[in-house]
């Protein structure tokens, strides 16, 4: 569901259902707990409910594990170049 509000920005209720072989209320139920989540934000515009998706939480959680990870694999790649670096060099000479 958020891949199709994602590529479709604004679209109504009725257009991601479309895309599901399951009723209206099972979609609306699933959507109701991405914007419980923050997710998904809906705007609603005469009878019809525009829905977008909020990227930041997701931003947070992919900042929140990958900064972790990135840290420990440079480290590890720097100690791994800066001992090929040095085997290659001869002892005792500059």
């Amino acid at each position: 569901m958020l891949d199709i509000i994602k590529q479709q920005p604004g679209c109504s209720i009725h257009d991601v259902c479309a895309h599901f072989r399951v009723s209206r209320i099972a979609v609306m139920k699933n959507l109701r707990v991405l914007e419980r989540a923050k997710l998904i934000h809906s705007e609603k515009k005469g009878r019809v409910r525009s829905l977008l998706v909020n990227t930041v939480p997701i931003q947070m959680i992919h900042d929140r594990w990958t900064t972790e990870f990135s840290a420990y694999w440079a480290s590890r790649v720097a100690r791994i170049k800066y001992k090929v670096e040095t085997k290659d060099k001869p002892h005792g000479r500059n």
